[in-house]
């Protein structure tokens, strides 16, 4: 009897106790880390642009520690870690451009000329025949620190500088090799604001509005042709313009830029931004970011007089 009282004493206390350490269980956010990859192989720039198609990344044009324009073109393969060099934008060197793929084949356009001049031409390359061609020049004006996405069969292009700041939106069409006008963009007319795309949406915000940073973020739906305003990115304290956006499993990144170093991955399923591990490399603006596969890139990019070859991958598994 006395066995059986003590036995029954040691299960409830088993069943106390298991509660107690249940409660004590923690599970930690995965913030993600940086990890530092193979440099560019050209030259230290900022300014320069990046497209994807398949699995590899083209980054090229930009402006080189002596603030002289590019119009070399490297290509990023992240299964071998290796950049190689390609065929030179065939357009005239510069920085401040945009561009865009559209299925198989990648865009660049607009920017400034080293002689200060603002340019509209737009270029098609070809990867398999590793060759440039000229395409119709962009509907809008000539303008530089414009920023250019892709969804369906289509390439976009919006905001900028003119000669004052715009807030147009133009989208191309390569089938036909035409420029068509779409809705204004939501917000505030502005420079140096980051796009990316989920579920076909593009998805664009922060940015310059006559040197005044902003926070604000949108949604255009290329079907409707019509904007909505998301939540802000939360950086209120610390709004950025000149960053990097990317996508990796449908959450939005928005890294860099010219106010520090935080990351913020916007889920749009609920509409939310969470923080991430800080970008490790040095602070900096007028970088360019990409995703390929379960990873997303940083590279180039600018620091007062400072500019950078360095490559970091982000893992969001961590």
């Amino acid at each position: 009897m006395k066995a059986n009282a003590i036995l029954f004493s040691l299960c409830i206390g088993w069943v106390i106790l298991l509660p107690s350490c249940a409660d004590t269980t923690t599970v930690r956010p995965l913030l993600g880390d940086w990890i530092v990859n193979s440099a560019l192989d050209g030259v230290a720039r900022s300014a320069a642009v990046t497209f994807t198609i398949g699995n590899r990344a083209y980054v090229g044009t930009g402006l080189d520690n002596k603030n002289q324009s590019l119009r070399d073109m490297w290509r990023y393969s992240p299964e071998q870690n290796t950049w190689t060099q390609v065929a030179n934008f065939a357009g005239e060197a510069r920085s401040e451009a945009v561009a865009f793929a559209v299925n198989t084949k990648g865009y660049i356009g607009l920017g400034l000329a080293n002689n200060g001049v603002l340019l509209r031409d737009f270029y098609e390359y070809d990867p398999n025949l590793n060759a440039w061609k000229r395409v119709t020049d962009f509907g809008g004006s000539a303008r530089c620190s414009a920023t250019g996405f892709s969804t369906g069969a289509k390439g976009f292009v919006s905001l900028g500088f003119d000669g004052q700041e715009q807030r147009d939106l133009w989208a191309y069409e390569p089938s036909a090799d035409t420029w068509i006008r779409k809705a204004d963009f939501g917000g505030s007319a502005r420079v140096g604001a980051i796009a990316f795309i989920i579920s076909n949406l593009a998805y664009i915000g922060t940015g310059s509005t006559q040197t005044v940073n902003q926070n604000d973020f949108w949604v255009y739906d290329p079907v409707k042709d019509v904007w909505t305003q998301r939540r802000d990115v939360p950086d209120t304290a610390f709004p950025r313009a000149y960053g990097v956006g990317f996508v990796i499993n449908r959450i939005g990144y928005l890294a860099t830029g010219s106010s520090g170093s935080s990351i913020w991955a916007y889920n749009p399923g609920d509409d939310s931004w969470t923080a991430k591990a800080v970008f490790e490399g040095a602070s900096r603006k007028k970088a360019v970011g990409f995703a390929i596969g379960s990873k997303g890139y940083v590279t180039t990019g600018e620091s007062g007089s400072a500019r950078f070859d360095d490559l970091w991958a982000f893992d969001s598994t961590y």
